[in-house]
């Protein structure tokens, strides 16, 4: 079983006060969630408030007995925006691959992948990092078929090559 933490009287005080201004929604909560406790709700209590597990807002005492109201003020997590360059750059940087592909050329993610580690300074681990790039700017994959769609069958053609005496065997 773990340690049992208390919140005090004087800390629910403080908690409160950060309340007042809190940076983020989840901030808010987070503080709700430690203040509650320490006016002597339990965890069940505090959790069906704040709409927390209880085993969260346990989470969130040991985390402010631990290492104060700071620790409260984020969640941990890092964020998403990992991109390396911003639409602008993305759409110059495409730019010169739509050229090329006007003009009837064909390109590869190989080629766009060299040119994209040229231009962010990185050197990326795979491929998918060019794929996630080229489909968030609206690029799909598009190869050309093997035959001809509309190609008739090999039935087909030995049976009109018979019909027509001036086809070539």
């Amino acid at each position: 079983m773990g340690k049992g933490y208390e919140v005090t009287a004087e800390q629910t005080k403080e908690l409160r006060q950060a309340m007042e201004k809190p940076e983020t929604k989840q901030h808010y909560k987070r503080l709700l969630a430690v203040a509650l406790r320490g006016e002597g709700k339990d965890n069940e209590e505090a959790g069906s408030i704040t709409g927390y597990h209880p085993k969260r807002v346990s989470q969130l005492v040991s985390l402010y007995a631990n290492k104060g109201i700071e620790a409260l003020a984020s969640d941990g997590r890092k964020g998403g925006n990992n991109r390396n360059m911003n639409e602008a750059e993305a759409a110059k940087f495409l730019k010169q691959f739509e050229d090329q592909a006007e003009k009837g050329q064909v390109i590869t993610v190989e080629e766009i992948a060299a040119a994209y580690d040229e231009v962010t300074g990185k050197q990326r681990k795979s491929l998918s990092t060019v794929y996630n790039f080229l489909h968030s700017n609206g690029w799909r994959l598009i190869t050309p078929k093997k035959q001809h769609p509309g190609k008739a069958s090999e039935e087909e053609i030995e049976s009109s090559k018979k019909l027509n005496p001036n086809a070539k065997r």
